[in-house]
């Protein structure tokens, strides 16, 4: 999101942020509950444009929010919520994307507080390299028409007992909720924001080989020497990769590879 949303959203983190320190590990319930919120939204259009319309008075949307949570929520959440659709928004679909955001922002949270946040972003971004083998899990995963039930079940056979409990939610979540996305691409998104709440940059190398403690230790400081902050490497052994690495930071994709050297050198000559 960007300009007025993307400031409303940073405004919303930064006023739910002490509200999350002080849950403590009760964060992953009112992160829970802003899903339940968004899935509410996501269904009805109707309610979904009343909390996001611009010509609409503040008070008004604060008191239709606060009328229709009041009772059934988390007092916290429904405060959270009526205050983002207080503010400012390009559209009501990042109002509703703001609240994703803020419940993922808690759930991980919630992990935080347990110390086990490290963990949860480790097995996020290890479930989607082995993902990467199982073409029909993925398809499952990410299909609209198989029913959230069954695929929330596939999710429970897969990870139950193997993972932290955060990270099976938010696999569950990532496939009963697709909301237009790919089921891995909503695991690394949740990676992401789990890395950013440890004030880290996650940055996804491929390499034809096994990298040495040594050379993760330069190129990890490489990286933070270039964009100034702790980056958390995950690095993936690609054998068809013939040489060099692949690095994508965020947006950023620095490619190496002696496979991408060639490709550009046959460019070159196509042009």
């Amino acid at each position: 999101m960007r300009g007025t949303s993307g400031a409303s959203l940073t405004a919303a983190q930064e006023r739910f942020e002490p509200v999350l320190r002080t849950a403590g590990a009760g964060a992953h319930a009112l992160g829970e509950q802003l899903f339940a919120v968004v899935d509410a939204l996501d269904g009805s259009t109707a309610l979904r444009r009343s909390l996001a319309d611009p010509s609409r008075a503040a008070g008004d949307k604060v008191a239709l929010a606060t009328s229709i949570l009041s009772g059934g929520f988390d007092e916290r959440v429904v405060d959270l919520v009526a205050g983002v659709a207080r503010s400012r928004w390009s559209s009501d679909a990042d109002l509703v994307d703001a609240l994703e955001r803020l419940g993922v922002d808690a759930v991980l949270a919630g992990a935080e507080a347990r110390g086990a946040l490290e963990t949860v972003e480790d097995e996020l971004f290890r479930l989607t390299r082995v993902l990467v083998g199982e073409r029909e899990a993925r398809q499952v995963l990410s299909d609209s028409s198989t029913a959230a039930e069954r695929r929330g079940a596939l999710v429970d056979t897969l990870l139950s007992g193997k993972v932290d409990d955060t990270t099976q939610a938010l696999a569950r979540r990532a496939t009963s909720s697709l909301r237009g996305r790919r089921f891995v691409a909503t695991l690394i998104w949740f990676g992401e924001v789990a890395a950013e709440r440890r004030k880290r940059l996650v940055a996804s190398v491929t390499s034809g080989s096994v990298l040495t403690e040594a050379q993760q230790a330069r190129l990890s400081a490489l990286l933070e020497n270039a964009y100034g902050r702790a980056v958390q490497l995950n690095v993936t052994v690609d054998p068809t990769v013939v040489g060099g690495l692949r690095i994508q930071v965020g947006a950023d994709v620095v490619d190496s590879t002696v496979l991408s050297r060639l490709a550009d050198a046959r460019r070159r000559l196509a042009g």
